[in-house]
């Protein structure tokens, strides 16, 4: 039989306490960014307020954080710059920036339709009262100016006679301009409900009146950000989209939590919900006839120079998003 001397037994139980001590390597886990092109905009910006204030992507293992941007050209950098993994905005930026070479790629459908509304003067009775004054559009060039010409020659007026078509900028702008009777009129999203609680507009018409088959909003990723997390792109799409079933389910309780970082009331957020509620889609599936339309669209009015072929814009390995699946 073997003995154990005392300096051995020490040793022994030295070595094994230092084990149960000794620090254990704790890999932090990596922080995914999104964005939204803007804040102001209750189809756009709601999923991504509700996923996180109800904690989906920590559901879906992720740690996130929410970035709204002023304006597409900003958020697009941050995508194709790797700052942000998914971006939300107008759905006519995927035919322009991959026209101008950005590598990117629409993941999914946000918002289908066209849920851009035409906000008039409080005094402003009908379309017909148009004739010969100005409409404010975000500027020159941009889809709210496609719009504005839409609306015009819908009505068969001239777009460059018949009417004046100013480029304003911000909401802020556009209300201003209103109140001192610069425009009659301007072209906006669903926050136009907003505006029209307030007494400073009334929406006269969404404009898928005036539009063919359109989707308003989608969802895209870089080229590099797809081939790298691809696993972490659908984790983000299946909390966005059970964010947005909510909103379509449990309105009322969205719009409260929705209405508080907007700065918008909860009326004003139901107010919004009539405007796009209809059109936030169920599961992210891309039409690509709606985006073959509005690239002839966007060919027609100069905003783009050359087609290229509308698949290679869809990463459409995203799509339909499965809520509940891994």
């Amino acid at each position: 039989m073997s003995v154990i001397t005392r300096r051995a037994f020490l040793a022994h139980t030295g070595a094994v306490a230092g084990l149960a001590v000794a620090p254990r390597l704790v890999h932090a886990q990596p922080t995914i960014r999104i964005g939204t092109a803007v804040l102001g905009d209750y189809a756009l910006a709601g999923p991504f307020i509700l996923a996180m204030d109800k904690e989906m992507f920590r559901g879906e293992g992720l740690k996130v954080e929410f970035i709204p941007f002023r304006g597409g050209p900003d958020l697009v950098k941050a995508v194709i710059a790797g700052e942000v993994l998914v971006g939300a905005a107008g759905s006519t930026d995927i035919l322009v920036f991959r026209e101008a070479g950005m590598p990117l790629k629409m993941i999914a459908t946000q918002t289908e339709g066209n849920h851009f509304t035409l906000n008039v003067a409080p005094g402003v009775q009908s379309a017909g009262d148009l004739k010969g004054k100005a409409i404010g559009v975000t500027r020159a060039g941009a889809t709210t100016w496609v719009f504005a010409r839409m609306f015009a020659k819908q009505q068969k007026w001239d777009p460059d006679k018949d009417v004046k078509i100013v480029g304003l900028g911000a909401l802020d702008a556009q209300l201003a301009a209103l109140s001192r009777n610069e425009i009659a009129a301007f072209v906006w999203g669903d926050g136009g409900a907003v505006t029209q609680l307030q007494g400073k507009s009334k929406v006269l018409m969404r404009l898928d009146k005036v539009t063919p088959k359109w989707i308003s909003q989608i969802l895209y990723a870089s080229e590099d950000g797809i081939r790298k997390q691809n696993d972490v792109i659908r984790k983000v799409l299946r909390a966005l989209f059970s964010a947005q079933n909510l909103m379509r389910t449990k309105t009322a309780e969205s719009a409260e939590v929705i209405a508080k970082k907007l700065g918008w009331t909860p009326e004003g957020v139901l107010a919004a919900h009539k405007i796009s509620g209809a059109l936030i889609s169920a599961d992210g599936t891309m039409s690509v006839e709606a985006l073959a339309t509005m690239q002839e669209v966007l060919m027609e009015y100069g905003m783009l120079k050359k087609k290229l072929p509308i698949e290679e814009h869809m990463a459409k390995e995203f799509t339909p998003v499965r809520l509940g699946t891994s």
